[in-house]
């Protein structure tokens, strides 16, 4: 494939590349911000008194909107420009952060969550575009790796000016440090990044992303619902888990039948691609769901400040830079099935050993095996990215790129809704003795979250009730914990069985598109 734009001198490329660098920590930061807030949110003294519902939801709205908005944005940036809607993903993202953070109500930051998703979603493609337009083929590689090294910057200063801004401030502040980002990031854009187009433009996917997003929003609806009745065998447990499941199925058949699919089902043929993309969806699954339950862990079972809570996640956070770095080096001489599928199996090692973890475990040890766990994502997801994105069609350099990243959001959407609900679940059936001597009004207080039973425990001054929610805690951390770990060996597995018979070497034989940038 053959992008070139002559126009664009080596300097301007460098300055090109540091503009988008800093946008995408952008995203990466609010990935990981938002764990920090979270026990604050949920709690009815400090915060909006958040269910766990409604913070899976602040959580998983995010990501609904992220993956499925991506295949449009990619496909508007090669009609009307990616700059130009990479600007208005920023624009969008800024916006929306104010909004969350001054959200009165779970459901004003659920929505403000699921707008911020939706800059994300508009921001990721078109930098991918934007690189292949600027920088000549055998650059692009580099370039590429150079730009995703920015996901390591972000998670890790995410946790910590979170914690200052939550120990300092209030909760929403955690939105705030997003504005000057934007801005910035716009400014250095307007300034020096070209607006490319694709010489034949793809047609919009309307239908294709209503499908996808009704899809996945009830299927995701189902999911933690059932966490909240702890019956699956109601109504509106099943049949919207059922009816998301449907419109899924009918959005595969769509775009399978499509001329020009923004989601290429047809790609899942390859097995390399199918496996790679869905041990990537179950390594993300388990990690959303361990990041939602650890900070509660910290800083609700221990009691820690946000601070400390992000010190703790930072060495996990360093180890995925580290790993992402090591993984590259080492993929070309063991292959990805050592590398990567071994990688998800060491993470599932490591949520195993959070099976240990109690109340006055030494923190030493949390951080030990977050470092551990974080290397060895890194050494996993960066590689199968790699071996991915060399199967996907180059004729789609916006649309295309986004399955990847579409397939990560859906399994944080699924993780976030199915390990969200067995934490919450588990926590309900384990704390449910302990509050039947309560009235019914107390109880009624107490039952939705650890948060809500600790406050119920402080104003009736029962110390003993708060202990039980921390330990009832503990016990359903531990059941989220296996089931994490559960996803992450079935990922490993399946990566070293698709990769073990030769290293991935592939190239895709699909012709470019002509790009033309524009100034």
């Amino acid at each position: 494939m053959t992008v070139r734009d002559l126009s664009i001198s080596l300097p301007r490329q460098r300055r090109v590349l540091s503009v988008l660098v800093f946008a995408a920590v952008l995203i990466w930061i609010d990935t990981t911000i938002l764990g920090i807030a979270l026990e604050r949110i949920a709690d009815p003294r400090t915060g909006l008194g958040a269910t766990p519902g409604q913070l899976q939801w602040a959580v998983g709205s995010y990501a609904l909107l992220f993956a499925t908005a991506l295949f449009a944005a990619g496909a508007l940036g090669d009609r009307y420009g990616h700059r130009t809607i990479l600007v208005l993903g920023l624009f969008c993202f800024g916006a929306a952060s104010v909004w969350a953070a001054w959200a009165g109500d779970a459901t004003g930051l659920i929505l403000a969550r699921g707008l911020m998703g939706l800059g994300g979603a508009m921001m990721m493609p078109t930098s991918m575009a934007i690189i292949g337009a600027t920088f000549p083929p055998e650059r692009r590689p580099e370039t590429i790796a150079a730009w995703a090294a920015s996901s390591g910057i972000g998670v890790a200063l995410g946790p910590l000016l979170g914690g200052v801004l939550v120990d300092h401030f209030w909760w929403g502040s955690v939105f705030l440090v997003n504005l000057p980002v934007a801005g910035l990031a716009l400014i250095g854009i307007l300034s020096v990044v070209p607006n490319p187009k694709l010489a034949q433009r793809r047609r919009p996917d309307p239908i294709g992303l209503l499908l996808s997003t009704a899809g996945l929003a009830l299927l995701a609806y189902g999911l933690i619902e059932a966490g909240q009745d702890t019956d699956w065998t109601r109504t509106r447990v099943w049949a919207p888990a059922l009816a998301g499941l449907a419109l899924l199925a009918v959005f595969t058949v769509f775009e399978w039948r499509s001329a020009e699919p923004s989601f290429d089902p047809r790609l899942f043929r390859n097995g390399r691609f199918s496996a790679g993309n869905i041990a990537l969806g179950a390594l993300f699954f388990a990690i959303t769901g361990q990041m939602f339950y650890g900070n509660f862990y910290l800083q609700g079972a221990r009691g820690m400040n946000a601070l400390d809570t992000g010190l703790a996640f930072l060495p996990g956070a360093l180890g995925v830079a580290f790993g992402s770095l090591l993984g590259a080096r080492l993929v070309r001489r063991f292959g990805v099935a050592l590398v990567s599928g071994g990688g998800l199996l060491v993470v599932s090692a490591a949520f195993l050993t959070n099976l240990a973890f109690g109340l006055h475990t030494p923190l030493v040890y949390f951080c030990m095996v977050g470092f551990a766990s974080g290397t060895a994502m890194g050494m996993a997801i960066s590689p199968t990215s790699a071996a991915v994105i060399a199967a996907l069609p180059l004729d789609r350099m916006g649309a295309g790129s986004a399955v990847n990243n579409t397939v990560r959001q859906v399994g944080s959407v699924l993780g976030i809704a199915l390990l969200g609900t067995i934490l919450t679940s588990t926590y309900r059936d384990r704390i449910a003795p302990a509050l039947n001597a309560l009235p019914p009004a107390a109880r009624d207080a107490a039952s939705p979250s650890a948060e809500h039973t600790r406050a119920v425990a402080d104003a009736l001054h029962r110390p003993d009730l708060a202990d039980a929610a921390n330990n009832a805690f503990i016990t359903a951390m531990h059941t989220t914990a296996a089931s994490a770990a559960v996803a992450a060996f079935l990922g490993g597995v399946l990566l070293v069985l698709a990769f073990r018979a030769r290293r991935s070497t592939a190239t895709s034989a699909h012709p470019e598109p002509a790009l033309v940038a524009s100034s």
